[in-house]
């Protein structure tokens, strides 16, 4: 009996070790995640190094093994010259979720219908669902500054919060990671471009269901 009982304790132990393994390996594998929290400052990032540094310290915190990630965001330029495009920020693909799961193979594949960003898939670094539609409070604006093709607006006006750089007047262009719904508008299930926001600062980013959250993806 006795030792019955100790078989049957070393097999949990041996399924909970194998468990927290296959957990780590997957964030581990992780090349995609949704930020589990804003900058802070609304949409002043301190510019794409100061998003992707924010990218690259909660990957860290999770345990990611690499150390190159980027933020999803496209930059508008002056004087008409051309801006930087998020989609050139993020490498060829596959991106993978924290428990290892593709949200998509590539970068044609990421800006079609083909994708696999839902509230379901689109995790944080810490493997946890981003709050949307229908929960308590609703996060599900990600600051992206981008067309649908993951390229810089040439709608015209203000679409990154002055190149993530302004926390008070302006506007950027923000996606919604819980698409979902047949009587949805195409525009308000992108994942990537679905309306501007009604100013740069906390506060205002929160107004229309945001909180600064920022798409991740490691360039491989």
């Amino acid at each position: 009996m006795k030792l019955l009982r100790a078989a049957a304790v070393a097999a949990i132990a041996l399924a909970s070790t194998a468990h927290a393994q296959g957990k780590s390996q997957a964030k581990g594998d992780m090349t995609f995640f949704v930020t589990s929290v804003g900058g802070g400052n609304g949409a002043s990032l301190g510019g794409l190094d100061g998003a992707d540094k924010h990218c690259n310290e909660l990957a860290k915190a999770a345990g990611s093994k690499h150390d190159n990630w980027h933020a999803y965001l496209s930059t508008t330029a002056p004087g008409g010259e051309a801006g930087v495009n998020a989609r050139d920020r993020i490498g060829k693909g596959p991106w993978r979720n924290a428990k290892g799961v593709v949200v998509a193979k590539n970068v044609a594949d990421l800006h079609s219908d083909k994708n696999n960003i839902n509230k379901d898939t689109a995790l944080t670094e810490k493997g946890e669902q981003v709050s949307g539609r229908g929960d308590a409070v609703n996060t599900h604006d990600i600051l992206t500054g981008s067309d649908p093709a993951g390229m810089y607006s040439t709608a015209g006006g203000d679409t990154t919060c002055g190149n993530w750089a302004k926390s008070a007047e302006g506007s950027a262009i923000v996606g919604h990671h819980d698409r979902k719904g047949l009587k949805e508008t195409r525009h308000m299930k992108s994942w990537n471009s679905a309306h501007g926001t009604a100013g740069c600062g906390q506060d205002a980013l929160k107004s229309t269901g945001g909180a600064g959250l920022l798409y991740c993806f490691v360039p491989n």
